[in-house]
């Protein structure tokens, strides 16, 4: 049978590979023939791996010695790790969200890719609403400054840093998804393909934290549509591994929403939208509140 997804003896690199979306990511890929390089803090046992790496993507010394170790050539990347900002601050979760991302695309994946290459992301639909010019205005110098250091201070200089993390989580998945965007100028042009994957509420290791971030299960559930039910980790897995494989060669700049059709109803006024996240709302309530 004909490999139509392409990763038969690729090299391709998960981030977030121990548990939930990741874990359920770095299974297929094994399975369809890849070489996998599995990063996360906790040991990933994933049997067929081509190699588990330790990381702190809160630190950029810790991802500056995993990328010592990793193959001077990639052709995918699979950035998954994601924190909920329920047991973290607002900077840490931030950093891990988004800003090792960032950073992880503009010194290394940019020099380790040629063309034919692709680039995936787990963001979410708690970042729904990223395109509003509100919204861009807050993130958008720290999506383009031009170090991990520089993006640190522009965080700071947002004015959100005392934020509990759990607004860390939105604030990075709004910014993500404006990345993304942002990524096809630089990685698109060079034939790099770069998308995202928008999950709905997934049954993962973080269930009981975003239960609670949302208001009881109920809530959550609300977030799926029509399912009436969590997604499972390897139902936003398939479409993120099919997203960087060649059965998507001709798509780039996508954002995946994976929600059974919850947002596509809000954005069409066919179901009420109950919340999008306005960062400058949040600013204006911070500075009333002093």
């Amino acid at each position: 049978m004909k490999d139509y997804f392409g990763y038969q003896g690729k090299t391709v690199v998960v981030t977030g590979a121990a548990s939930g979306m990741g874990k359920a990511t770095t299974e297929m890929l094994v399975d369809l023939g890849a070489n996998v390089y599995a990063l996360d803090w906790n040991e990933v046992k994933v049997e067929g791996i081509k190699e588990y790496v330790h990381v702190d993507l809160s630190q950029k010394e810790s991802i500056d010695q995993v990328f010592k170790a990793l193959p001077m050539h990639i052709d995918s990347f699979f950035g998954i790790a994601g924190i909920s900002g329920s047991n973290n601050d607002f900077v840490t979760t931030v950093t891990v969200d988004l800003i090792a991302n960032k950073y992880i695309s503009e010194t290394y994946l940019i020099e380790r890719m040629k063309e034919g290459g692709s680039i995936a992301f787990m963001t979410s639909t708690g970042g729904n609403g990223w395109e509003r010019e509100d919204n861009k205005s807050v993130y958008h110098d720290l999506l383009t400054a031009d170090s991990w250091e520089s993006t640190v201070k522009e965080l700071e200089k947002t004015g959100f840093t005392q934020l509990p993390g759990t607004l860390g989580y939105p604030f990075a998945k709004l910014a993500m998804n404006y990345y993304t965007i942002l990524m096809q100028a630089t990685f698109a042009s060079k034939g790099i393909r770069v998308n995202s994957v928008l999950p709905g509420a997934t049954d993962t290791g973080m269930k009981d934290e975003f239960e609670n971030m949302a208001g009881g299960e109920a809530a959550l559930l609300s977030n799926n549509g029509y399912s009436h039910t969590l997604a499972k980790s390897e139902e936003m897995a398939y479409p993120i591994v099919f997203l960087n494989s060649d059965m998507a060669s001709y798509i780039s700049g996508e954002l995946l929403r994976v929600d059974y059709a919850n947002t596509a109803e809000q954005v069409a006024g066919i179901r009420k939208v109950e919340r999008v996240l306005s960062l400058v709302g949040i600013k204006q309530m911070m500075m009333g509140q002093h």
